[in-house]
């Protein structure tokens, strides 16, 4: 079927959820004619608007369908427009995902300001989908106000969804010394805010100290230029019974006002843009090797190292120099 990508940007600059929907469709495909399309669209969408990108990641079972749900319900109350991509994990051995981040916010999922769509990660490092960026210009395209970026869950890679979004915030649970040992490294030094979830009821004692011990452990982290002074730090809220989510949005209101008067929001984003102008280069390389000819020569090549006919680094330049023959 043929898209009329005009009538669909503007459609989705009008707002409408329904375009909207089928336009992340059509760039999450992976079939090159709608690749081709994608890009057509994307050039057709409105440039100068902006939303707050939040990135947001946590353990498994930490709550964060529920934080979200109540965080998104507190923001569309202040009359905000409020986009949620979330991302599942899929299946290494089927490619499936379950995709049933929208029936765990099933409030927010009938919230008219609100819009919720579940994405498989298929496989992709990140713990982000591999066209959620784009996802994120056709919510912003729509006139979202803030678009929140859900990754998979805790791992050393999900850095990535730093490069896509203006503020990190890392959701943990209440936990003891195990809990803090078990968090990379590197996702804590990405994350502007920690988040204790679950201060409520038994746990609350207990999401307080989990609190003192990850800002203890912020104060040893190496001090980065874009935080201004008691950044990056942690909270306890507790999503369940929706207390301490509105501070929460208090401290990022705080800390993005001071990236923006310090210069640091521009340069951020700047840097972003560059991030992905490179790593858009480096998937249109790869598509090379996808090429029957390319295919055909690797292949052959392939069975000449394993036959110890060529060594790895010679069958290599090869292959390099065939393709820059064609």
């Amino acid at each position: 079927m043929d898209i009329d990508i005009p009538d669909m940007a503007r459609r989705i600059a009008l707002g409408e959820r329904r375009a909207l929907a089928r336009g992340i469709t059509l760039v999450e495909s992976g079939r090159a004619d709608h690749r081709a399309q994608a890009a057509e669209l994307l050039g057709a969408l409105p440039q100068d608007r902006q939303a707050l990108r939040i990135g947001l990641s946590g353990t498994p079972g930490v709550g964060k369908s529920t934080f979200i749900e109540t965080f998104g319900m507190m923001l569309t109350g202040q009359g905000l427009r409020v986009a949620v991509l979330a991302v599942d994990p899929s299946s290494a051995r089927s490619g499936g995902s379950i995709l049933g981040d929208k029936t765990r916010m099933d409030r927010l999922a009938r919230e008219p300001d609100a819009f919720i769509r579940p994405s498989p990660s298929q496989t992709h490092l990140g713990g982000v989908a591999r066209r959620t960026r784009e996802a994120v210009a056709l919510c912003e395209a729509a006139g979202f106000d803030v678009v929140l970026i859900e990754t998979v869950g805790v791992g050393q890679s999900e850095t990535v969804v730093a490069q896509m979004s203006d503020v990190f915030l890392l959701l943990l649970a209440p936990a003891g010394g195990d809990e803090l040992q078990g968090v990379k490294r590197g996702i804590m030094e990405m994350a502007d805010l920690i988040v204790i979830n679950k201060a409520d009821g038994v746990l609350k004692s207990a999401a307080k100290r989990t609190c003192a011990d990850y800002a203890g452990a912020l104060r040893l982290l190496r001090k980065r230029a874009q935080d201004p002074k008691g950044f990056p730090k942690a909270m306890t809220v507790s999503a369940l019974e929706e207390s301490g989510v509105d501070s929460v949005w208090d401290t990022l209101q705080e800390l993005i006002a001071w990236r923006r008067e310090a210069g640091f929001w521009v340069q951020t984003r700047a840097d972003q843009a560059r991030y992905w102008f490179e790593d858009a280069v480096k998937q249109t390389l790869l598509a090379v090797l996808a090429t029957p000819q390319a295919r055909k020569a690797l292949s052959g090549l392939s069975d000449a190292v394993a036959a110890g006919q060529v060594d790895p680094a010679t069958a290599a330049q090869d292959f390099v120099d065939k393709l820059r023959a064609n």
